[in-house]
């Protein structure tokens, strides 16, 4: 049973896969960032204008402070323009990039701030661990490189 928003539903606490095992890390765990999908223009053209980018020959990234609040939580937005190639190409390089951003950003990328990747041409041909190295180099560039802790 659905319930609506404002009302409270009654019944035992939820049990299960959900809520088993979400023990607080340890001390000196190194701690991982949730990683949310900018989608309004409007946060695509606020990170645009900060004029902080950097681009490699697989990708290109701009950063931007974020918008909320949440320490935990960054932005990223992914785009490829028609220069990539057709449709079916412009997917795969997005596949292709948010496969290299969730090994790399929930680890390394600084928090609170909003990023943009950006597909080039070579992203489609470039090998897989060349885009990560891209993506490093990139936030390292950008001063927005989070080391363990």
């Amino acid at each position: 049973m659905n319930a609506l928003p404002g009302y409270i539903q009654s019944g035992p606490d939820p049990v299960g896969p959900a809520s088993a095992g979400t023990a607080p890390p340890e001390p000196g765990a190194l701690a991982l960032l949730n990683l949310s999908r900018l989608k309004r223009r409007g946060d695509f053209l606020r990170v645009a204008a900060t004029r902080r980018r950097v681009a490699t020959p697989g990708l290109v990234l701009q950063v931007a402070e974020a918008a909320g609040a949440d320490r935990a939580t960054i932005g990223i937005g992914f785009t490829a323009s028609r220069k990539v190639g057709g449709s079916v190409q412009r997917n795969r390089a997005r596949r292709r990039l948010r496969a290299v951003v969730s090994q790399i950003m929930p680890q390394h990328a600084a928090e609170q701030r909003d990023y943009v990747v950006i597909a080039r041409k070579g992203t489609l041909d470039r090998p897989f661990e060349r885009l990560v190295s891209d993506l490093e180099n990139a936030l390292r560039r950008l001063d927005a490189w989070r080391t363990g802790r």
